[in-house]
């Protein structure tokens, strides 16, 4: 059983963030001001001690890339099919005949697309969050699909925040870090406030703002 409480905090009474410092004069956690500290019960399973927990990308995020690969694939034994078609079937007459005009013969660029499509998809599931005891590793894309990875050691956050099923840190040089969206936010958080626990970091829930009718 996971247990993380603390006293709430009041939200605030319309001053600045400046203006808000604790008894000692240091400025107060914008989450302190803004959210509600967490209090809550939930049976969770924790890892074994120094396992590695991956949560991968989300499906939509994996959707585009399995739709390449399975029309490469498709078009793959589709060539298959051309080269062992009778003569002067269509599609002999596609493949086999049309390729003496073709800068790349349909059977090259089949397999360009299958290798293709293949690093696209483990592109894809290269992304997501690493969890160990020691540090949270975020892996994302950038521009022109690029590998970008991120370390940040556990003696780095001073707290963690929950806002729904999405986690962020509050990191000790005051910066915000948004962990990306992955395919069991929920079992990520979870995790999180596992470790969160065990190394007594304070723990913040933001409140969602009434809509207004």
């Amino acid at each position: 059983m996971l247990t993380v409480s603390a006293a709430p905090t009041p939200p605030s009474a319309g001053r600045p963030l400046s203006d808000h410092v604790d008894a000692d004069g240091d400025r107060i956690s914008i989450t302190d001001v803004n959210g509600t500290i967490a209090r809550f019960d939930m049976t969770y399973e924790a890892p074994s001690a120094g396992e590695r927990v991956k949560f991968g990308p989300p499906r939509r995020a994996r959707i585009p890339s399995a739709l390449y690969l399975l029309a490469s694939a498709i078009f793959g034994v589709v060539t298959i099919a051309a080269y062992n078609a009778p003569t002067g079937s269509r599609l002999f007459v596609w493949a086999v005949e049309g390729d003496r005009i073709r800068p790349l013969s349909v059977s090259v660029i089949a397999v360009v697309l299958l290798v293709s499509s293949l690093a696209t998809v483990i592109r894809t599931h290269m992304r997501g969050v690493v969890v160990s005891d020691d540090w949270v590793e975020t892996r994302s894309l950038l521009a022109l699909g690029i590998p970008r990875a991120k370390r940040f050691g556990w003696p780095q956050v001073t707290r963690l925040v929950l806002d729904g099923d999405r986690v962020g840190f509050e990191m000790y040089d005051g910066s915000f870090e948004r962990m990306p969206d992955v395919s069991d936010n929920k079992g990520l958080a979870q995790l999180m406030l596992h470790h969160a626990a065990r190394l007594r970091l304070h723990v913040t829930v933001l409140e969602k703002l009434p809509t207004r009718s």
